[in-house]
């Protein structure tokens, strides 16, 4: 029976991989560098050498290894293809075929945020939990969604897109999906920061924001101070999110709510502003699901990984 796993998260810069024993124990982690040049062509033969080099030095024999779970930025369907990423260059490629022959070991394959949700699930935020939705709040908004511990990935390998659900039909800026008024462009460390400066632009209140870079963190900071501003901006913010929140939850009634990503470092109040507005708009039955801060930050995407190999093979 297989005693280890890898699980591997690709981002734009770098991939980070991780040796883990079946029980999800992380026995050693480490990142290699993502090369996007030449259309992409490096990143899976790179990731297989790594990982053969690493199974080699912890004499780990190819019998004893279940197989590589990997997340990567962009949709990806049941038979392990992806149509691109624009991110790593990539076009259409079948990820799964491409590393097993790379590494010679199983291969499963799915999108960087909801493999992220699985480890949130699995060992963070959402453990013990069988349903579950993750929210990300970073330079954009991820997501993704577990029902009866299983990804929600949908025909496309959309599912679990949350950042792109539409929450202000009346925003005349484009999202960097084409469309107008996404939760990104609201709930990410770039829309707060672009809330912050309208809303600096249109009130005369003073604020400790004039005068200095304006930044999710420092919008969080001056709210913590008991800024005016800043808590009008917070509420914009967690009016929108707490709504979309609410109408997720009607539909896959999760037994917790993660919320993690950089502006999730803001902690408590984040999460109290959030939880506030979420109950104003959720379903009853719906309503007393808790929202928790997500516990794995960076290792998220490769603890997920390893659990979607673990869940394919069986182990």
């Amino acid at each position: 029976m297989a005693q280890y796993c890898f699980g591997i998260d690709v981002g734009g810069t770098t991939i980070k991989c991780g040796l883990f024993d079946t029980s999800g124990k992380v026995l050693d982690k480490w990142e290699i560098k993502t090369r996007v040049e030449e259309g992409g062509m490096h990143i899976l033969p790179d990731v297989a050498e790594s990982i053969l080099r690493k199974a080699k030095d912890a004499s780990i024999p190819a019998k004893d290894v279940a197989g590589i779970g990997i997340g990567v930025p962009g949709p990806v369907n049941e038979k392990g293809e992806i149509p691109c990423a624009v991110n790593l260059h990539w076009g259409q490629k079948c990820i799964e075929e491409e590393l097993r022959t790379l590494s010679g070991y199983p291969v499963k394959a799915a999108n960087d945020a909801n493999v992220a949700a699985l480890g949130e699930m699995w060992k963070g935020g959402g453990e013990g939990a069988r349903n579950m939705i993750l929210v990300t709040l970073g330079t954009g908004v991820g997501g993704g969604i577990i029902v009866n511990g299983r990804i929600v990935a949908g025909a496309h390998g959309a599912g679990g897109e949350i950042g792109h659900a539409c929450v202000d039909p009346n925003e005349e800026e484009a999202c960097n999906c084409g469309g107008h008024g996404c939760l990104e462009q609201t709930a990410s460390a770039t829309g707060i920061a672009r809330i912050a400066r309208r809303m600096l632009a249109q009130s005369e209140k003073t604020s400790v924001l004039r005068g200095q870079e304006i930044t999710a963190k420092a919008v969080f900071d001056a709210y913590k101070e008991g800024d005016q501003l800043a808590a009008d901006i917070v509420s914009v913010f967690s009016d929108c999110l707490g709504r979309a929140l609410g109408n997720f939850s009607c539909v896959v009634d999760p037994e917790v709510i993660v919320i993690g990503g950089g502006v999730s470092k803001a902690g408590d109040v984040l999460i109290q502003a959030v939880e506030k507005s979420y109950k104003k708009y959720a379903f009853s039955a719906c309503r007393d699901t808790p929202l928790v801060l997500a516990k794995l930050g960076n290792d998220a995407g490769i603890v997920g990984a390893a659990k979607l190999i673990l869940d394919a093979v069986g182990s």
